[in-house]
């Protein structure tokens, strides 16, 4: 059960929450967020047709606004949550991304649905830092590295799995895609507005001003740049002078942060190896986690000819391998080679797993022999990696700091994310034939193996936050998954 000094200085619970309760609600929160990565993909030609978009550069504003604003608000709005109550935050997140997606569905133009995307994605940068912040003021410290584990299993199962269900539901009608999300966000404001405990904000300054129009500028420039470089021409004046800007802006960041007595991403953050580690490998795995997921839906549709639905169905098994490893494997891993290990396991698996789609595919389907073992492969590489890059970064933060520092590495994962797709497209050019197709998963599988080193050489170096197991009491279903 939820204590007090589980819960951390000045905490008082609404009512006996469990650990396990406190790990369902939030996560039910990051599966909102995390889902509508890579769900509405699918959905784009029909809404195209529905809405009379008149062609796909206005209509990639759907994908691309959600991209952008997610990524440049998170840094911000987690220095906001660990000052202020993190259980509202969390809650106003959820019932900001909730209410948009109800918009969404009913969106009568392309314009409209951009507007209520931009409001998704802020409730999704509110929702995301806060409900790590709650998970790990929740978990005694032994338990920590489990919960986090369990809480990023879901939402990158939630990712991976976007596809799958984007395709059931477009086959029905494409408003589906974001009434979906309206149940289970009522569920979680609902069951967090009782169970959630009540966690004040740390005793930390105001969000420093400065850095915060510089980090959210910065980054905002930078995912602009890169998700429009397809589209625009890398060398157009336009993406030149938008990278150029984001370039300054985030070294004005470094080093306003550096000279500032309250800087709004303390530099004490990167001392921890674990912290530094897990950030330098969630960009480099996350650049290929979002090649690979544009690449093999691409790929199944334009060269083999499947439907949205098939091909959906058809990436299921790899997803479906990350929550047998995050709950069953990677914890006992962890505790036994270490963190460092463990990653660089999971992103050699990954390799593996598209390094197999460039030897084994061909113009002609054959899913057992050319896809169906890379897919499995690739979902136990993110079911080794992902978990444990959350749960050392999360474990090695001070109380202070929860929520800034998990919205750093998310707004890294994000980057990461929009940075392989944008690869992805100038790989693939206009034809996008069998051989373009090879390039980009030869390059994705390089770009997952650079993750290799870091995991081997900083996360190593720390094994603190990777306690060994502690006898306690029986416990409900759900905490006992997430200690894995």
């Amino acid at each position: 059960m939820v204590n007090n000094s589980q819960l951390g200085a000045g905490t008082t619970p609404r009512r006996a929450a469990t650990p396990g309760q406190v790990l369902l609600i939030v996560s039910a929160g990051v599966v909102l967020a995390s889902l509508d990565m890579f769900i509405v993909n699918v959905a784009l030609p029909r809404i195209a047709v529905d809405l009379h978009a008149g062609g796909i550069g206005r209509l990639s504003w759907v994908l691309n606004a959600y991209a952008i604003v997610y990524a440049a608000l998170l840094v911000f709005f987690g220095r906001l949550a660990d000052r202020y109550r993190r259980d509202k935050a969390f809650l106003l997140g959820v019932a900001l991304f909730t209410l948009a997606s109800a918009g969404c569905a009913a969106s009568v133009d392309v314009g409209m649905l951009i507007g209520f995307r931009v409001l998704q994605a802020v409730g999704a940068a509110l929702l995301t830092p806060t409900s790590l912040s709650l998970l790990l003021a929740a978990y005694p410290p032994q338990g920590r590295a489990g919960a986090v584990r369990a809480w990023t299993a879901f939402g990158g199962v939630a990712a991976s799995l976007g596809p799958v269900v984007g395709g059931l539901l477009v086959a029905a009608n494409w408003r589906l895609v974001f009434l979906v999300n309206v149940p289970l966000g009522l569920a979680a404001l609902v069951a967090g507005a009782r169970l959630l405990p009540r966690l004040p904000g740390e005793e930390v300054e105001r969000p420093d001003p400065v850095g915060a129009l510089l980090v959210t500028a910065g980054v905002g420039a930078l995912t602009l740049g890169v998700v429009q470089g397809g589209t625009w021409g890398w060398d157009s004046p336009a993406i030149v002078t938008t990278l150029a800007a984001a370039a300054v802006l985030l070294a004005g960041l470094a080093a306003h942060t550096m000279r500032s007595r309250t800087p709004l991403i303390h530099p004490s953050l990167f001392a921890s190896p674990a912290f530094t580690g897990s950030s330098v490998i969630a960009v480099f795995f996350s650049v290929g986690m979002g090649a690979m997921l544009l690449t093999i839906v691409l790929f199944l549709q334009q060269v083999w000819g499947w439907s949205a639905l098939r091909a959906g169905l058809g990436i299921a098994p790899g997803p479906l391998m990350v929550p047998l490893l995050s709950f069953l494997v990677t914890g006992r891993l962890a505790r036994r080679f270490g963190p460092g290990v463990t990653s660089a396991a999971g992103s050699v698996c990954f390799a593996a797993g598209v390094a197999w789609w460039a030897l084994g595919t061909t113009a002609t389907p054959d899913y057992a022999a050319g896809v169906l073992g890379g897919m499995m492969l690739t979902g136990v590489g993110v079911g080794l990696t992902l978990p444990i890059v959350m749960s050392s970064a999360a474990a090695s933060l001070p109380a202070a700091s929860y929520a800034t520092g998990s919205a750093v590495v998310n707004m890294l994962r994000q980057t990461g994310l929009a940075l392989g797709v944008a690869i992805t497209v100038a790989i693939l050019g206009e034809a996008g034939g069998t051989a373009a197709f090879h390039r980009a998963w030869w390059v994705t599988a390089a770009v997952s193996l650079a993750a290799v080193a870091p995991a081997l050489t900083v996360l190593h170096r720390d094994r603190g936050h990777l306690p060994a197991p502690q006898p306690q009491p029986e416990a409900p279903r759900t905490e006992q998954l997430a200690r894995g």
